[in-house]
């Protein structure tokens, strides 16, 4: 990774990290403080790992692959939160780009699928850590858990660009099946 690609993953963790942090801005500055070097931190490896999972399977079909930021989309996801208290968020930070050859509709999506699976890991280990005996390791736990739920279940809807759209292109049973677990675990476990 070069200087630029971690340059714009830097500043897309900050601004979205922003956007997830605006609701507790709501609350007062003292909730502010208090949550968002938990949210940078969650959703810092989340985004992380989605991004560099998605760069790594196209590198693994032959293709060059790099992340940047789209501006335009994190002034987006930021006003929105601004806007509704934090209540709506729309995360479209940036993405990775790929060229070098042409993917195959799989090869595609299994690049796709990557990111939102990716997330689903994160959140798991997250969601283990939530059973801690230590107060401040489940409170950053449950919020990394979120987080990573709620990117896996953003990234999987089946609207271009997102994940979901190359994903469902291919498989309407692989999309089902992955939207259904990070579903499950947005709605019914956090």
């Amino acid at each position: 990774m070069d200087s630029s690609e971690a340059s714009h993953i830097l500043v897309s963790v900050f601004m979205l990290s922003l956007a997830f942090s605006v609701n507790a801005l709501y609350a007062g500055l003292p909730s502010f403080i208090a949550s968002f070097p938990i949210v940078l931190l969650t959703l810092g490896v989340g985004f992380v790992a989605h991004e560099l999972s998605h760069r790594a399977v196209a590198k693994r079909f032959g293709c060059f692959a790099f992340y940047r930021a789209w501006v335009p989309g994190l002034m987006l996801a930021l006003g929105l939160a601004v806007m509704t208290g934090g209540r709506f968020l729309f995360a479209a930070p940036g993405a990775v780009h790929i060229g070098g050859r042409h993917l195959t509709p799989r090869q595609s999506a299994m690049v796709s699928l990557a990111g939102p699976g990716m997330n689903l890991l994160v959140g798991l280990v997250f969601l283990m850590l939530t059973t801690s005996s230590t107060f401040l390791v489940r409170q950053v736990a449950s919020v990394g858990a979120y987080i990573n739920f709620f990117l896996a279940f953003f990234n999987l809807i089946p609207f271009p660009p997102l994940d979901g759209s190359k994903i469902i292109n291919w498989n309407v049973g692989v999309w089902g099946a992955a939207i259904g677990v990070a579903a499950f675990f947005v709605y019914f476990v956090m």
